[in-house]
This record gives structure tokens, sequence and C-alpha cells, in this order.
């Protein structure tokens, strides 16, 4: 037995139920910080009230202020440090504060504990550093601030969606396209592995500066999970794995909103006609103070609400509110923490019941050789057809609104299908398994409507591509550089080029292309050419104001269609355009980087700090399962903004979980700590890192330990 694992035994005979007190020195005692290679920090406490005051404490050892500033951002406050520039946000989670006041005791004692030891953390980071916080106006946190960071966060979103004009919302719908934002994921069951073991694979897409965590956090008896976490939160869309189950999210869309238009009552002011009778609106006055130089102004806006739901227009003899299975949740975290904490199919599937996370597809894989999908949503049943975004429902009595929500048991999934394999890139549900696909017809609107965009078609090629995956086949294939729109489209453009019979600079650029190998490795030649012929020829010619995706479905020969999902869209619609298109793409690349076989590393790069390397993949708009995707640079390059940076694949093994992960930007952002940018070119060479998970491995791999708020830890 280790030394480590020696101390440690004493204290995982250490258990107790949640405790209140906010002594940072009773919190000390009860939690013991580990760190492995990387940085990775391992929370061993007593409770789960210590175990929330390590977690918020490797946060602030990383990454320092932003836990703070997500506190203020809570509380309504970021105006008060940082001037008017907040102001919307702070107005925003003012709301939420007040609910959140009325919610907090209603919450599990477990979670409570959690916040509390959250906050506490926080609390005696900001004592340890006077230096920086001095000057600060801070409160002293609680664990209603932690509990506010996730209350409601679906509704006021909605609410601006409403209110915005119809080309604006299909405006930004183009730019999501574009980027091809999102995540992916992948469950094998145990006859589709060499090992005859599950496989889980987690590969969420954010901006980089969104702030992944990888972390592990253990009460014994109570908790033992590893996954990510986001900064400045004690819980918050989490993934990953514990001894028994483990389950990925990727983003949805449902329609769970409704917006209802009820009639002012000509009476009274400020009330509506219901149910035959007259409704009072509730006003809400919010105030929120801001930085003004040396000392502080006010502004002060008021808000409306009804018993339906929040007021979020007036006019035209019309009061619109929107109604929404949001409005007021706040146990998000809470489903969480019961999800982790599941040691079985039919445990976790509880947690899910709760239903307080309202949106995401969950895939998940378990020990005893499960994998189940769900497309999670609590979708409301419409006794009429939705409005949508932009249109409003007349409603006069209780009968004509939604009241109640589809049983969780009812919502699209799979369990162990046929094929062993369960895949989600955030299109519809119907194509998560190509053996068992999801009936259409039995979840009509306000259910997603069938759709299998490039990315969604290459996972479904990749995850089929072998019989059997070990896990390191499953992580070799995650980070394939093939781009599906080239393997797609390429040959027809080559053909309608060479139909012109090119000179020139079109001549060679055509050779280029028909050698290039239709992937996005850093030293492909062709794929910048390509990137930018493709772009070009979705993007909307001088004078063609439809929306994207009546674009979309116009360039190729055979649109999209749910009868051929994964062959299709194919061919080039009109040649001539193409070709058209083509040439401006060759002037462009020649012009921008001086060279028509630019390598794709040599434009697209990694830059942090220091670093400067090349990288290879590209947007999943191209079709790419390795997402991501780039902001432009003064020298004309492209530097990553976002996409794949935490990738996770498990396997569930009958002596315990077996694990690779990768976090590309590191455990912190503090330039002077050696987990900055540490795993950022093991991330650029497609490696991955051991996931240290057993006692025994944590031991054998242990560069610290520690009791946090000793002394400046």
């Amino acid at each position: 037995m280790t030394r480590a694992i020696a101390t440690l035994a004493t204290v995982l005979l250490l258990q107790a139920g949640p405790v209140a007190s906010q002594d940072p020195g009773s919190y000390r005692d009860r939690v013991q910080i580990r760190r492995t290679s990387y940085g990775v920090p391992h929370i061993l406490a007593q409770d789960l009230s210590a175990l929330g005051f390590g977690l918020a404490w490797v946060q602030l050892e990383d990454y320092g202020t932003a836990v703070v500033v997500n506190f203020l951002r809570a509380r309504g406050e970021l105006s008060q440090h940082f001037g008017r520039d907040s102001l919307e946000s702070d107005f925003e989670f003012k709301r939420t504060y007040r609910q959140m006041q009325s919610t907090y005791d209603r919450l599990h004692a477990d979670t409570r504990a959690l916040f509390e030891g959250f906050a506490a953390a926080t609390n005696r980071w900001v004592e340890l550093h006077p230096d920086v916080y001095g000057d600060w106006l801070l409160p002293r946190f609680s664990g209603r601030d932690a509990a506010a960071l996730w209350v409601d966060e679906t509704v006021y979103p909605q609410s601006r969606r409403f209110r915005r004009a119809q080309d604006r919302r299909r405006a930004e719908a183009d730019s999501l396209r574009l980027l091809g934002a999102g995540s992916n994921a992948w469950a094998f069951a145990p006859s589709r592995t060499t090992s005859g073991n599950a496989i889980l694979l987690r590969n969420p897409h954010l901006n980089w500066r969104a702030g992944y965590y990888e972390a592990h956090i253990t009460v014994p008896g109570v908790i033992n999970f590893y996954g990510d976490f986001r900064i400045g939160y004690p819980l918050y869309f989490n993934g990953g794995f514990n001894d028994n189950l483990g389950w990925a999210t990727t983003n949805n869309d449902p329609d769970l909103e409704e917006v209802y238009a009820l009639d002012v009552d000509p009476r009274y002011p400020d009330h509506v006609l219901f149910d035959g009778g007259s409704i009072p609106l509730t006003r809400v006055p919010i105030t929120v103070h801001w930085k003004n130089g040396p000392g502080l102004a006010s502004e002060t806006r008021e808000t409306w609400e009804t018993p339906l739901g929040p007021v979020v227009d007036r006019g035209e003899g019309k009061v619109y509110v929107l109604r929404s299975p949001g409005w007021g949740e706040y146990r998000k975290a809470e489903q969480f923490l019961r999800m982790m904490q599941a040691a079985s199919l039919e445990e976790w599937k509880a947690a899910m019941r709760m239903r307080a996370m309202t949106e995401s597809n969950f895939t998940y894989a378990d020990r005893v050789g499960n994998i189940f999908y769900v497309w999670n949503a609590t979708i409301p049943k419409f006794p009429h057809l939705p409005g949508a975004d932009t249109t409003a429902v007349a409603v006069k009595r209780t009968g004509d609104l939604w009241s109640t929500l589809i049983a969780w048991d009812s919502l699209p999934q799979l369990l162990n299908p046929d094929g062993g394999y369960l895949q989600n890139a955030n299109d519809s549900f119907h194509f998560t398994n190509l053996n068992e696909i999801i009936d259409s017809t039995r979840f009509p609107p306000p259910f997603s409507r069938p759709n299998l965009r490039l990315r969604s078609q290459l996972s479904l090629d990749l995850v089929t591509e072998q019989e059997q995956v070990s896990l390191e086949d499953v992580l070799r294939l995650k980070m394939s550089y093939r781009m599906l729109a080239a393997e797609r489209f390429k040959d027809d453009l080559v053909a309608a080029v060479r139909a012109t019979e090119p000179t020139g600079n079109m001549a060679l650029a055509v050779d280029i292309l028909e050698r290039w190998d239709d992937t996005v490795a850093p030293d492909s030649r062709g794929a910048v050419l390509f990137g930018m012929w493709f772009l070009g020829s979705v993007s909307a010619d001088p004078g063609d104001s439809r929306p994207f995706s009546d674009r979309w479905r116009t360039i190729w020969a055979e649109p999209w269609s749910a009868a051929t999902p994964v062959t299709t869209p194919s061919g080039i619609a009109d040649p001539e355009r193409a070709v058209r298109v083509f040439e401006t793409a060759v002037e462009e690349t020649l012009a921008l980087f001086g060279s028509l076989d630019i390598a794709w590393g040599q434009v697209h790069r990694l830059r942090m700090g220091d670093l400067d390397l090349p990288v290879g993949g590209c947007s999943g708009f191209f079709g790419c399962f390795r997402v991501l995707w780039f902001d432009d640079t003064d020298d004309g390059k492209q530097a990553i903004a976002g996409g794949d940076g935490w990738v996770l694949a498990v396997e569930f093994t009958p002596n315990g979980p077996r694990a690779r992960s990768i976090l590309a930007y590191g455990e912190s952002d503090d330039p002077e700590s050696p987990h900055d940018m540490d795993q950022a070119a093991m991330f650029v060479r497609g490696e991955f890192k051991d996931v240290r998970f057993s006692e025994e491995a944590i031991g054998a791999d242990l560069v610290t330990e520690y009791r946090p708020g000793v002394g400046n830890r």
C-alpha cells in the first residue's frame, strides 16, 4: 500500500451527514484534495458540504476570480464592479435571484449542503487574498447565491426571441448552422466491443472560454463521480461516470415554451380577462446599482408577472405571457447530483424523471452492459398547435393553454438497440441508430422533425466502421480528420471545372483538389481551397434574401431526404454556378495565403500563450467529427475559438471504469500555473491521458495532496 493510500484510509472511514457549519477550519478538516498528473483534482470529502468546499477551492486555485465573478453574476451585482456593460445580465439575474429566495428551502438538504460548502470556500478564498479583493464590494456569499446560479435559465432568452424581428432570428439561425456548434456522443454495447464491455464517448463542443473543468469528486458511500464541471458552478450540465454508469449530453432544441395572448380588461389598468374574470398583473420593480466612477448609481426597471408566467410584451389591447416548464425551476443541480449517485439504469432513470432538466439528449452506458438514449425534454401537452417563437396563441380560459407535460417515459428513447450502438450529434432523435429508426409518426409536432446534417452522417459512418471496437479505437475514430462535404461534393466540383477546360490558376487549382485526400489533417493540401468554395456555395448570391435552410435545399441536385438519410444531399444542382464560385475561391485563396496548395495546418492554428501549432479539424457544418471552429487573426491565419476541447471515453470493465481524456486548454487559465496549456500539444497530436479513478491509480500518480484553506492553499 502506498503512503498516499495509507494516509487516506483513515479519511475514508470518517463519514458524516451534511454539515451546516460555515467555519473554514471545519470544512478543511473534512476534505482532502489530491492532484495527479496534469493537475487533475481528486476531491475526497466526508460529506457533501465539505465536497462543495473542495470543489470550489480547486476551481479558485485554477481560475481564481472567475469563480468570484460568477457569484456576483448570480446576485445581479456585476455592474457594481464592471459598470453599465453588465446591466442586462444583472436585471435578469435579479429576477432569478428573487425566484431562488422562495425555493431555496425546498431543495433537498444534500443539495443545500453542497451549495453552502461551495460558497464557504469562496468566502475563505477572498479572505486569504486581500491583495486581490481588498477594494471589491463583496458580500458574504451563501448557499443561496450558489443556488441562484442556475434558476430558470431558459425563460428570458425565449422571451427575447419572441420580441426579435423575423429577419434577425433567421440570421442568427444561419450563423449557428455555419458554426456547426453542438456536441457528439457515442455508446457501444458489449456486442460491439472487443472486450465485451460497454463504452461511452462524451464530447461537448463549446467556446474554449466556456470553462470546462475536469475533476473527480468522492464522498465514500455517497458519491464517486469523474467528469466535467464548469468554472464557477457547483454542478452544471455535467457528464462523466461513476463506478457503475455514465452519460453524455448533446444539445437538442425542443419547443417547450408558448407565448399566450390575453385580452386586456378595459375596466381596470394592468388587468387581463381570463376564465370569465379579471386577473391583475403583478408589478415587479428591479433596481440594479452600477459603478459610476468612484461611486454608485442606480437604475430601476419594472417587469410584470401573472400566475401563468412572465409578461414578455404588451400592445394593441393584448398582454403576451410566456408559459414555460422552466419558469421557476430550481432543481437542476439537484437532478445532476441524483444522477451522479445512481447505481443502476433504473436509479438513473428515476433521477431523470425529476424533469428538472428541461432539455438535452442523454446518451448512457453502464457496467452491466446497457446502452440507452433519450431525447430529453419537458414537452407540454399542447391543446392547440404550437405558436413557435414569433406567434402568440390567443387564450381566454384555462382549457386553452397547456397545463401538464408529456410523461418522461413517453419521450423518444432507445434501450440496447439492434446493432449495438447509439450516436447523437445534435440532430433529431430519429436516426440515433439506423437499425431502429424512430418513426416520426409516433412523435408529431412539437417533437423535432427528421433531420440529419453532414456531421451526424459522418458520426453514423464512423460508429459503424468496425464490427467491434476497443476504447483506443473509439478515441481514434473520434479524432478522424475526414470532411464529409469533400467526400460528397468534391468529385462533382472537379468534373464541373474540368468540363470548362480550365487553364492557368484554375487548372492548377483543380489538380490540387483532385489530389487532395478529402481530410483536414494539418498537412492536407486542398482543404483550404475546398473550404473557401463550400462556404461560397452556401452563401447567398446578390439579391437572394432566402433563409439559409431554403438556399441549402436548392444548392444540391438531390436535397436531404429522410428516405435516404446518410447519402443525401448529393450532387451539384447548378454546375455553372459552382464553377463561378470556385473561380472566386481560387482568387481569394491566392490573395489571402499566396498559395493554392497551402496546408490546412498552415492556416488553422492552436494559439495559446507562446504556443502556435498547426491543428487539424473543422466546423461540423463541413461534416467534420473532429469539430473545431476558428476566429480570424491579424496575420490572416485562423486560431481555434471553440469545438473539441474536452473529450472523455470510458469503458465499464468488471474491475471498474477504464477511461482516457483530454482537456485541450488545461486545468488552469493562470499563466503561472504548470497546467495552463499543458495538454494543448497532446490535443493537437490526437493523444489522450489515462484517467485516474481508483484509489490505487490515484496513489500511483499522486503529485500533491493537501487540505484546502490552510495558508494560501
